[in-house]
């Protein structure tokens, strides 16, 4: 199973008063883990778009192990978990990037739509990006 891993550095402006990362800061990047590892696997969102391929965040979970704080860098990983070419679930770890210490962990599905937003499957209608991201299982 592919795995894609950026590193991310706490700003200030995602602190709340105490310095603590707030809760809706994970969600972002969980996104721009995902946008890196699609970048990685040859299948970013801009060529998907370009394509006339949409793909809508169906539904995003997060479990919240421990804080992050003001200037920690954690390591962001993200892997597909399922696929079927008219959905996909990315799964997401969070961790510290000094200790490796389990910061946050979850998962957001997507589904794959055309420029109507109608579903589509992509091994009927762009097999060329289905098995791109098959072979990431």
């Amino acid at each position: 199973m592919k795995t894609c891993s950026c590193l991310h550095k706490a700003q200030y402006y995602e602190t709340d008063q105490m310095g603590i990362v707030h809760h809706s800061n994970y969600i972002r990047w969980f996104e721009e883990s995902r946008v890196e590892f699609l970048d990685e696997i040859g299948c970013s969102y801009k060529k998907m778009e370009e394509m006339g391929i949409i793909s809508p965040v169906l539904e995003v979970q997060a479990k919240y192990h421990s804080m992050v704080h003001f200037e920690d860098t954690v390591r962001i990983e993200a892997s597909l978990e399922n696929f079927n070419g008219i959905k996909m679930t990315i799964q997401y770890k969070i961790t510290d990037a000094v200790t490796g210490e389990l910061r946050t962990s979850g998962l957001s599905r997507h589904c794959f739509l055309d420029r109507n937003g109608k579903p589509m499957s992509l091994k009927r209608s762009f097999p060329e990006v289905y098995e791109l991201i098959l072979n990431c299982l």
